[in-house]
């Protein structure tokens, strides 16, 4: 006996159900009691549905399960709605689809003896349609939200319903939008994350100019030549060298001299800008036909722990702008398929500390944090110290830091020396966003990297104290907070 004729004998007895090896148990059960089609045929070709669906892609005419009739009525339908944009990529929700499916294919056989068999199935493929209409409304909502499904793809559509019924999803789809207005902001928090260390590349590859030697690619204050080029005005920096004769006066003067210093550490003064332009970057070179085709080193990105500041001074449009960059963490951790971490603080004790997640549960402490209103003090010590904890454990020695706050804090010498610590152990980056009028010491020391949200006043919502013109500061003169010998009152 053959070994193909020994794999038939062996399969022989449980045909055609052996065939269900091929699809997930939850599909097993609509499989076989649907009625349309013969059962071989449905069986069979149901796992070439589902690979179609799961590529975004139309299952093509020929896999009609023996009843082409019925099968292309609702072929056109799930073309007609596009219902391919929900299952592209989503294995639940292209399980979601064939149980509907075959739900309504199964429900021809109970049609009315007087009742045509193209009657009825047009009457099933306009069932079909009118209920996924309503459902893709629905999950358009979220996919518009989050862009992208996750685990939520997995929810029942009554309970994706309850969750859009919530008060806070339409608070959600407010902070969406704002978020469409700040380009710049994802595209910081896109950019937080360590990549992990890739095999070194040919000697070709290394030859090539990289973004660090472009110098179109750096800071403004790395932008120059190595001789000063013709002074084009003045700008607000901390270049000695280039110090404006107004602040040179100031240090020969008793109390203007802390003026001087507090100016110095505060980056604000008046220096002359003589940055000469920068030059033309160098044509990128051509990608060969082998470099087209030769795949690049995987490149993956670390874990995420999102900082929150929410005491009361964040209400108002900071709180607005606060609650867009946890949506947008959230969105990038997701697309990036690596864990995000919540950590919203406010007074002393007062530490929230939840995982987001495009999950049931995860959606909903979203949804929780969208309808907050933000009150309290700033205990920044607490969050910190937690999330050195945090990159300490395993999972989490890749993740990088995100402060999110209106930089109303300082940090105690033995916080900042555990960070440096963990910064020099696990090379953790510490990022902010700056959500206020100043930059204060107590930021700069902690962060790498700062985002400076200058504009937040348009986020308001055009009532409260933001349309009073609050401001996140409760001083206008930080310095004076943080440097109490700098100025006399």
């Amino acid at each position: 006996m053959t070994a193909a004729t020994a794999t038939v004998s062996a399969t022989a007895p449980a045909a055609p159900y052996h065939l269900l090896g091929q699809l997930p148990s939850a599909l097993w059960r609509w499989a076989v009691v649907c009625s349309s089609g013969a059962t071989e045929r449905r069986l069979a070709e149901l796992p070439g549905w589902r690979a179609a669906l799961e590529r975004g892609q139309l299952p093509p005419p020929e896999l009609d399960w023996g009843d082409p009739d019925a099968t292309q009525a609702l072929r056109a339908v799930l073309g007609e709605l596009t219902l391919t944009d929900l299952t592209h990529d989503h294995p639940a929700m292209a399980q979601q689809v064939l149980q509907s499916l075959l739900w309504h294919l199964d429900g021809l056989i109970d049609r009315p003896p007087d009742e045509p068999r193209a009657a009825a199935i047009g009457r099933q493929a306009e069932a079909f349609r009118e209920s996924w209409q309503l459902q893709r409304q629905g999950w358009e909502e979220v996919m518009a939200l989050t862009q992208t499904l996750g685990e939520l793809a997995q929810l029942r559509w009554d309970e994706l319903q309850g969750l859009l019924n919530r008060r806070e999803w339409a608070e959600a789809q407010r902070i969406g939008q704002r978020l469409a207005l700040m380009p710049e902001l994802r595209r910081f928090i896109d950019g937080v994350g360590r990549r992990d260390p890739v095999p070194e590349a040919p000697a070709a590859a290394r030859a090539r100019p990289s973004a660090r030697d472009d110098p179109s690619q750096r800071p403004d204050d790395d932008r120059r030549t190595p001789e000063p080029g013709q002074v084009d005005g003045v700008r607000r920096a901390r270049v000695l060298a280039r110090m404006a004769g107004a602040e040179s006066v100031a240090l020969t003067h008793p109390v203007l001299r802390r003026l001087w210093r507090a100016r110095f550490a505060e980056g604000q003064l008046l220096c002359y800008d003589d940055r000469a332009p920068a030059p033309r970057a160098a044509p990128a070179p051509q990608d060969t036909p082998d470099s087209r085709d030769r795949p690049g080193p995987p490149r993956g990105r670390g874990p995420l722990i999102v900082c929150l500041d929410t005491s009361g001074s964040m209400r108002g449009a900071p709180e607005q702008v606060a609650k867009a960059c946890v949506l947008q963490a959230l969105r990038s951790a997701q697309s990036g398929r690596r864990d995000c971490r919540l950590l919203a603080f406010g007074g002393r004790g007062e530490l929230l500390e939840q995982t987001l997640a495009l999950t049931p549960d995860g959606l909903g402490s979203l949804l929780d944090l969208m309808g907050q209103n933000f009150d309290g003090g700033t205990d920044v010590q607490t969050p910190l110290e937690r999330a050195v904890e945090r990159v300490q454990q395993d999972g989490w020695r890749q993740a990088d830091v995100l402060i999110v706050s209106d930089g109303e804090f300082g940090v105690t010498p033995a916080t900042l020396d555990a960070l440096r610590q963990a910064k020099q152990a696990l090379g953790l980056r510490v990022h902010g966003i700056l959500i206020g009028d100043r930059e204060t010491i107590g930021l700069v020391e902690v962060c790498d990297h700062l985002h400076w949200v200058r504009d937040w006043r348009r986020h308001a919502d055009g009532s409260g104290h933001t349309a009073d013109g609050f401001s996140p500061v409760h001083s206008r003169s930080l310095t004076a907070l943080y440097f109490p010998n700098a100025i006399r009152r």
